[in-house]
């Protein structure tokens, strides 16, 4: 049966992290009816990813909510390329794109905050129901619209719907169920993440609040959020849970990038593996794949959550136009996908990658190459303002648009 004959069932979201709620808070806007399913008993708190872009700020302002993290986050215009030996290689400053947007900087700010203001808006809403402790465990494709099977504390059931969003993580349950390939790799070293309520810039005078920091031997990625600093470098292949996460070692990894006599409080951390890969497919007929779903990327460039973001309402704007303006479902939905992939293959792959292999470089000369493109990069107006709308992912934004319609489409 097609979309548009299915209006009076509620789009299915399995995941109700960011991007998640992110989509249901833009259907529920839009008058669809909507019901998220999220495994985890309560609303999501992973603090992994913590920096919000220009232009998603400028999106998320559109669905009420950009006042309220700026409110609680931090503001920050410019950050650096460092190297851990030399010290300062090259700064980069949001500011030179502050004629195009709002928003001219980096938010920091932990990704579980703007979870929790999402689910408190759409808690009161008629038109959304949000099933915690509900987990995804099969799906049908029928003539009178997908129906999704969850199994929760009170036992089975199954609920019908006209569309079907996976939002559910690099793990997704929905492209496992339409056989979607996650293709790409894994790279060999682990990420550890650890937090500290230390201020790294009365330890390390001169860096920024985000510090991009090559090494040879050991990277490592300085960021700071309203809450704490936090240090993300690599753990070798061969070394194993216990030893990486050894308090004791975290604490020493802490102490070769600033010393503190008196010891680092760790406050959190987190130790996970990085991939670089794409799904094959961001649709399958009545089922869409957005965030980590449909993508995954190495954290250096704080673009995963961003373009996951834009996902979901480049995704929910075509939804509400096929339900409401009776758009044609297959040349929207395809659309979302074409777009979708493209700018994350271009763009999410292409720059996170580079900038994970400008940190772990090994060769002097290549090294040195890095150093002299960055530099050179940075002291030219120019050059530096393009960089900065690449970063930011505002160059995507303005090149494809956020849910246009087919027409207005660009390659």
């Amino acid at each position: 049966m097609p979309l548009d004959d299915t209006q009076d069932l509620p789009v299915l979201i399995v995941g109700g992290g960011p991007v998640g709620m992110t989509a249901a808070t833009a259907l529920a806007q839009a008058g669809v009816p909507t019901v998220v399913v999220e495994a985890t008993p309560t609303v999501q708190t992973d603090w992994r990813a913590s920096t919000f872009h220009p232009p998603t700020l400028e999106l998320l302002a559109g669905l009420g909510v950009a006042d309220q993290m700026l409110a609680e986050g931090l503001p920050v215009p410019v950050y650096q390329f460092r190297d851990r030996v030399d010290g300062l290689v090259a700064e980069f400053d949001y500011g030179t794109i502050a004629d195009e947007t709002r928003y001219p900087y980096r938010l920091q700010l932990n990704q579980q905050h703007l979870v929790r203001m999402l689910a408190d808006r759409l808690a009161g809403d008629p038109r959304v129901t949000l099933l915690f402790g509900a987990r995804a465990v099969d799906l049908r494709r029928e003539a009178g619209g997908p129906v999704l099977a969850v199994e929760t504390a009170g036992g089975h059931r199954e609920i019908r719907g006209s569309f079907v969003i996976g939002a559910d993580g690099a793990r997704s349950t929905v492209r496992g169920l339409v056989d979607v390939p996650f293709e790409g790799f894994t790279y060999p070293q682990r990420f550890l993440i650890a937090s500290t309520s230390a201020d790294l810039r009365a330890l390390l005078p001169g860096i920024a609040d985000v510090n991009y920091v090559a090494d040879p031997q050991e990277w490592v990625f300085l960021l700071r959020t309203p809450e704490s600093w936090r240090a993300v470098y690599p753990v070798p292949a061969d070394q194993d849970l216990a030893e990486a996460t050894d308090p004791a070692r975290i604490q020493a990894h802490l102490q070769g990038i600033a010393a503190k006599p008196d010891g680092y409080a760790i406050d959190d951390f987190q130790i996970y593996n990085v991939h670089q890969r794409v799904a094959a497919t961001f649709r399958v007929g009545d089922v869409a794949l957005i965030g980590d779903a449909a993508h995954v990327n190495s954290p250096l460039g704080g673009v995963g959550l961003n373009s996951g973001i834009h996902d979901a309402l480049d995704l929910t704007r075509r939804l509400a136009r096929v339900r409401h303006d009776g758009a044609d479902a297959d040349r929207e939905l395809d659309e979302f996908a074409r777009i979708r992939r493209q700018v994350a293959v271009e763009y999410v792959q292409a720059d996170t990658q580079r900038n994970t292999e400008r940190l772990m470089e090994r060769d002097p000369a290549r090294r040195a190459e890095n150093y002299a493109e960055l530099r050179a990069t940075a002291a030219d107006p120019a050059r530096a303002r393009a960089w900065c709308r690449r970063a930011s992912l505002l160059e995507s934004v303005h090149r494809f648009g956020i849910g246009l319609p087919p027409a207005l489409a660009t390659t």
